[in-house]
């Protein structure tokens, strides 16, 4: 199963343990990993479900490429990064 690990900036707001979740895309990964924590879900996805523009998603250290639809492969063992994205100057 891939495993999901949030980074530690999210985890000062709110519990969220490395998971493992089933799935074939990031999207299925995800739904699952966040079925039972609606706040979480609020953060990171938005009403749509495409990925909230202050959040980017890794796979494998390769950075999601479908934010609205999440479908970008994930693969048995694959890691899953879920980080707030950073701006600044």
């Amino acid at each position: 199963m891939p495993k999901v690990q949030f980074t530690g900036q999210l985890q000062r707001f709110m519990a969220v343990p490395m998971a493992e979740a089933e799935g074939a895309t990031v999207r299925a990964v995800l739904d699952n990993v966040l079925r039972d924590n609606a706040r979480l879900r609020g953060y990171v996805l938005d009403e749509q479900g495409a990925l909230r523009k202050h959040m980017t998603v890794f796979v494998n250290g390769r950075m999601l490429t479908d934010r609205a639809g999440l479908s970008d492969a994930v693969a048995p063992g694959d890691e899953v990064y879920v980080l707030q994205a950073l701006s600044g100057g």
